[in-house]
């Protein structure tokens, strides 16, 4: 019974992966790829992983396998973020079809300032407080 659910696990992620990779080449912009690789790619290489601590069971593998599973969740999302980001500020265009541009009216590509759409005359003021020094 062990040996099917290793097998599911290993296949099922797998799949995952794939799409992943299918995602990379068929998505039409950076943003949507980010996306597909992302969400697929973690919880393929999480099955994979989950897999792994059942084969060897031992705790020394088991707390790796997890350990590496915290971190690929953890830190995948965040890069994916951060490269989609850096993708926009540098000009990658977007989908033909993509609906809504929400950093459009937030960012300036001149200065490369990025508002946080909450800005307004009075939230600009300095409001300094009793602790701060004079």
């Amino acid at each position: 019974m062990i040996e099917l659910l290793k097998g599911t696990l290993i296949l099922v992620g797998a799949v995952f992966m794939f799409l992943a990779a299918l995602g990379l080449v068929r998505m039409p912009d950076l943003l949507t790829r980010m996306h597909a690789t992302t969400k697929a790619a973690t919880l393929g290489a999480t099955l994979i992983m989950l897999a792994v601590a059942l084969h060897f069971g031992e705790v020394a593998v088991v707390a790796r396998a997890f350990g590496v599973i915290l971190f690929i969740m953890i830190t995948a999302p965040v890069a994916a973020h951060v490269i989609g980001r850096a993708g926009y500020f540098v000009g990658a265009r977007l989908w033909s079809g993509t609906v809504k541009d929400e950093l459009r009216p937030n960012y300036d590509p001149l200065t490369h300032e990025l508002k946080s759409g909450l800005e307004t005359q009075e939230n600009a003021k300095r409001h300094p407080r009793e602790t701060d020094s004079d």
